[in-house]
C-alpha cells in the first residue's frame, strides 16, 4: 500500500467525522481506481478543522464514544511494506459497496484507519472481574432466543428476597460496555439487594453492533414486536413470570445507547414497565439512521411523542439524568426527553431544588408530581459531569463517582410509585 493511498484513507475518515460521506466515498473511490490524493478536489473539510459547535463538541464516528483521539503517532518512519503487510491489507482492499456501507455504519476510524494509526476510543470497557456477590445472592448467566434473535444477560438475585423480590429493573449499557462492566459502574447490585430487587443485565452482541451499542437509531430496533425491543421485552417477561411481578414492579434503565433504548422500551411497551430511568440517552424517535443519530446526539433531534399511558390509569413515569458537561449526548437531549414525559393539563405541580452530592457535584432537580405527591417525572441535571453514570464506582467505565447516586435515586422514584 502506498502513502497516497494511506493520505487518502485519513481524509476520509476526517470528512466522515464531520458527516460528509459523500465526500470520503469519493475520496476511497478515487484512491481506488489509483487516481493519488494530490489529484482529487480539495475540500475546505479535509484541510480545515470545521467551525467549533457552540453546543457541543464534535462527535465521533462511534455514536456512543467519547471524542476519538490519536493515542500514538503514526509511524511514518516505517518502511511502506511494514504498514502494508499482508493481514493490513486484507483490511484495507476492501470492495467498494462494502467499504461505503462501512462508512455508512460509522465503523471506519475503529476499522481502517485505527489499523494505520492506533485511534483509540478513550473510555473503552475496563477489564472488570466478576462482581463480588453476598452468601445468598446470585449473580446468574442466562440467555434468550426468540424469533427477532438471541441475547445472552446476568441476572441478579439478592439475598434480601430470593423468591419474592419487590420489583425488577431492565438495565441497558452502553457502548463498549457489557453487563458485568455496567453492574460494577453502577453499583446497582448493591442499591438491589438494600430493597430487594432483582435486575437484569441484557447484552448487546458484537456481531449485531460493532461497538456492542443498542441500536436504538435504526427503525428495526424502534418497533413493539420487532429486533431488539422484541428481545428485551422477552427477558423482561420472562423474569416477570418466574416471580410472579406486574407492571407496577417493572422498570427499564439505561446509559447513554442504552439509555436511548430505554427510551424506545418505554414508547414500545408502555404496559410492560411502569417507570423508565434515562441517563445521559436520547429520545425516542430522534434518529432513524447512524447519521440523524449524530444529529440527535448534538441536540438536533426532533422531539419525541408525548408520554404514555394505559386507559386513563398509567402514566410511563420517568426520571432523567443528564450532565452538564457531557460532549458526547448534548444535554438538551435531556430536555426533549422530559418534554416527551411530561404530563399535559391541570393537576400537576412542578417544583425545582438544588444540592451538592456528597463527591462535591452541584446540581438541579426538577420534579413534576400529581396532587398526591407521587413524581411523574423527574430531571437530574448535573454540574460539570461528563459522559457518565453519576454517582458510578470508577471500578467500572464511564462512571462519575463525584455526582449523585442516580442507582439509589432511580430506585427511590421507581419504588415511590408503586400502588
Amino acid at each position: 500500500m502506498n502513502d497516497d493511498f494511506a493520505t487518502a484513507m485519513r481524509r476520509a475518515v476526517r470528512s466522515t467525522r464531520t458527516l460528509n460521506l459523500a465526500e470520503a466515498t469519493r475520496v476511497i473511490q478515487d484512491a481506488l481506481v489509483g487516481r493519488s490524493a494530490s489529484n482529487t478536489r480539495t475540500s475546505t473539510l479535509d484541510i480545515t478543522p470545521p467551525p467549533p459547535n457552540q453546543r457541543s463538541t464534535p462527535f465521533p464516528v462511534d455514536p456512543d464514544a467519547e471524542i476519538i483521539e490519536q493515542r500514538a503517532k503514526p509511524q511514518a518512519e516505517e518502511p511502506a511494506e511494514r504498514i502494508g503487510d499482508a493481514a493490513t491489507s486484507r483490511r484495507l482492499r476492501r470492495p467498494l459497496g462494502e467499504t461505503v456501507r462501512i462508512l455508512r455504519e460509522s465503523r471506519l476510524a475503529s476499522g481502517i484507519l485505527g489499523s494505520l494509526h492506533g485511534v483509540g476510543l478513550p473510555g473503552a470497557a475496563k477489564q472488570v472481574p466478576q462482581p463480588v456477590v453476598p452468601d445468598g445472592a446470585q449473580f446468574l448467566a442466562r440467555s434468550f432466543t426468540c424469533p427477532a434473535g438471541s441475547r445472552s444477560y446476568r441476572l441478579y438475585i439478592p439475598a434480601s428476597a430470593p423468591d419474592q423480590p419487590r420489583g425488577l429493573v431492565i438495565m441497558l449499557h452502553g457502548c463498549k460496555q457489557n453487563p458485568e462492566d455496567f453492574a460494577a459502574g453502577t453499583g446497582m447490585n448493591a442499591v438491589a439487594e438494600a430493597h430487594g430487587l432483582v435486575i437484569a443485565y441484557p447484552s448487546q452482541s458484537g456481531a449485531s453492533n460493532a461497538s456492542s451499542c443498542w441500536n436504538w437509531f435504526r427503525p428495526a430496533d424502534q418497533m413493539r414486536d420487532e429486533g431488539e425491543p422484541s428481545i428485551i421485552a422477552g427477558i423482561t417477561m420472562e423474569i416477570m413470570s418466574e416471580f410472579g411481578l406486574d407492571r407496577d414492579r417493572v422498570f427499564v434503565a439505561g446509559l447513554s445507547a442504552g439509555g436511548a433504548m430505554a427510551a424506545v422500551m418505554g414508547e414500545t411497551y408502555p404496559d410492560l414497565y411502569s417507570a423508565a430511568g434515562i441517563h445521559s440517552g436520547v429520545a425516542y424517535g430522534s434518529a432513524n439512521d447512524v447519521v440523524s443519530a449524530f444529529s440527535a446526539m448534538r441536540g438536533d433531534g426532533g422531539l419525541a411523542s408525548g408520554p404514555k399511558r394505559l386507559g386513563n390509569r398509567h402514566w410511563l413515569r420517568t426520571i432523567v439524568f443528564q450532565g452538564s458537561a457531557d460532549r458526547t449526548v448534548h444535554p438538551s437531549n435531556a430536555d426533549r426527553i422530559v418534554a416527551a414525559a411530561t404530563p399535559t393539563g391541570a393537576g400537576w405541580a412542578v417544583r425545582k431544588e438544588s444540592g451538592r452530592s456528597a463527591g462535591g457535584r452541584t446540581y438541579a432537580r426538577t420534579i413534576v408530581a400529581d396532587t398526591a405527591g407521587r413524581p411523574a417525572v423527574e430531571y437530574w441535571l448535573v454540574d460539570g459531569a461528563g459522559h457518565a453514570w453519576s454517582g458510578g464506582n470508577s471500578a467500572g467505565s464511564y462512571a462519575d463517582p463525584h455526582g449523585p447516586d442516580a442507582s439509589s435515586q432511580m430506585v427511590r422514584f421507581f419504588l415511590d410509585g408503586q400502588e
